[in-house]
């Protein structure tokens, strides 16, 4: 009988059996002989030690920046918009052209005006001396007077028409993009809008807080003694170099948000902040003493609360429960679980288990140079 016949006979079970007795045997003769590399040492670990702090609380929420004015430029005459007159997202000055309506229709239209106001002036005039002589009736002087006044407001009417024909700036600011094109019939009413120009300096911040961030303030509520500072978080997280103050605070709760709303002032004369920029506002709101900062990513976030890993006694890895609080720059500001002098491990967290050895270092050091108080460490595991 050959091995293939063999082996197709032999049972599974039989062979799985000599797979488990193969491997322990083998096992057992690893464990008599010395292994081909060296022992697996304590895993360097970075820690840092933690001393009682005092760091500024303060509450974060998202805002959007606007313009401290946005003025709509819109046009008080009709016509064919002939000329756009200023570069599109430029600053202007109050009064600077920005579009040109056709005026030929308002200078024929200024022409007639003025004609006929100097006829009825001349009228006037001309009646004046009669009805000083008796001449004539108060009634007739009276309709002249009446026709002269009425020919000189339709001449200023017609003066201003023309005026509007070239429409300026109401304000001094940064435009926006132009609403309609040349050669476009514009009208006036709710369709006669042109551009708008943004005021950026100062910028206004807009914001709004929830329940649960007016319940951190004294009183449930903001006011001029608990808000101590305003700052403003850009995109890339630095800190805007210049601090705002309030300048709008709702006086009541939106009832279908649940948020009340304010609004914050900045100096913006540099134009680094624009109109609708989603940054973040930080409200300063006093200080706190006897807490530590330890970095976002050393807490470890679990069903039953925040832990941080510790090189506890013997250099072993130690969990502690610890009460986070806010964060602080990248830190979380722990509240409550940590004394002065506790080694929080802030690396390797993943291949860490509880009461495995460790060979802390502080932090810059490599980690074939253990911190001086964590140096006996290997000389124990040895």
């Amino acid at each position: 009988m050959n091995s293939g016949s063999l082996l197709r006979r032999t049972p599974l079970s039989t062979l799985v059996g000599a797979a488990v007795l193969g491997t322990a045997l083998l096992a057992g003769c690893s464990d008599n002989k010395p292994a081909g590399g060296p022992p697996m040492g304590p895993m360097p670990v970075t820690v840092l030690d933690m001393q009682p702090q005092k760091v500024p609380t303060s509450i974060e929420v998202m805002a959007q920046t606007e313009g401290a004015r946005e003025t709509e430029v819109r046009a008080r005459v009709s016509g064919i918009l002939v000329k756009r007159l200023y570069q599109e997202g430029e600053a202007v000055k109050a009064g600077q052209p920005l579009f040109q309506i056709d005026r030929s229709s308002y200078e024929i239209a200024l022409a007639e005006a003025k004609a006929k106001a100097e006829q009825t002036s001349r009228e006037h005039n001309r009646l004046k001396s009669l009805i000083e002589a008796k001449a004539i009736s108060q009634k007739e002087y009276d309709d002249a007077t009446s026709a002269n006044a009425i020919a000189q407001a339709v001449l200023r009417q017609a003066e201003l028409n023309l005026s509007w024909t070239t429409v300026t700036a109401p304000v001094s600011g940064t435009t926006g993009r132009a609403a309609k094109s040349e050669g476009n019939l514009i009208t006036t009413g709710a369709d006669s809008l042109l551009t708008s120009i943004y005021q950026s300096n100062p910028i206004w911040v807009r914001f709004s807080l929830g329940d649960s961030d007016l319940a951190k303030l004294s009183g449930g509520r903001v006011t001029n003694k608990n808000i101590t500072g305003i700052e403003l978080i850009l995109a890339d997280g630095t800190v805007y170099p210049k601090s705002g103050k309030l300048n709008f605070l709702a006086s009541n709760i939106d009832t279908t948000l649940g948020t009340q709303a304010l609004r914050a002032e900045f100096d913006n004369h540099d134009n680094r902040l624009l109109p609708g920029q989603f940054v973040r506002i930080r409200l300063l709101t006093g200080e706190r003493n006897g807490v530590f900062l330890v970095p976002q990513s050393a807490v470890v976030q679990t069903e039953q609360g925040a832990i941080v890993m510790l090189a506890g006694e013997g250099d072993k890895v130690a969990p502690r429960p610890v009460q986070a609080g806010e964060w602080h720059g990248k830190d979380w500001v722990i509240l409550g679980g940590l004394k002065a002098g506790d080694k929080v491990i802030v690396d390797n967290l993943m291949k860490l288990r509880p009461g495995a050895p460790v060979a802390p270092h502080a932090p810059g050091e490599k980690p074939g140079a253990p911190a001086k108080d964590a140096a006996a460490a290997p000389a124990k595991q040895g």
